[in-house]
């Protein structure tokens, strides 16, 4: 029953680190501060956004846990290299919905008003998740 404990708290620790890094990147792609824009001015779009991100991490680090077939080394590796795989791939997204939006799309997620970019956006991040965690199987 330890050594599950101990498995549990490094998948744990894995899936954490891999969304601290998804916020960072989130953070980076919109301006000003995200923890400023989310708790402090309410910002639907920036919550919406980082939320996605968030889902889309968290299905992936899921999937590779369940495929480890209770091969933790396996398991731990591919958690951390597919969830790095799913954070580089949603910024490569981010960036080329960027490119294809008129304005910048991180200034255009943090405006107060509710925008529909952001929903575009929040499906990319959870459809990048779902499409490695279906590879991973």
């Amino acid at each position: 029953m330890v050594t599950e404990l101990l498995v549990t708290l490094a998948y744990s620790a894995a899936g954490v680190a891999l969304m601290a890094a998804g916020y960072v990147l989130v953070d980076i792609a919109t301006p000003g501060k995200l923890r400023e824009l989310i708790w402090v001015e309410r910002n639907s779009n920036a919550a919406i956004l980082l939320s996605s991100g968030l889902l889309g991490v968290g299905t992936i680090v899921t999937s590779a846990i369940l495929v480890s077939a209770d091969d933790f080394t396996k398991g731990i590796t591919g958690t951390l290299g597919y969830g790095a795989i799913g954070l580089v791939m949603m910024t490569l997204a981010f960036v080329l919905l960027d490119l294809a939006t008129p304005g910048k799309l991180g200034e255009i997620l943090a405006e107060d008003e509710p925008h529909p970019a952001v929903w575009v956006s929040a499906t990319v991040h959870v459809a990048i998740g779902a499409i490695i965690a279906a590879a991973i199987s």
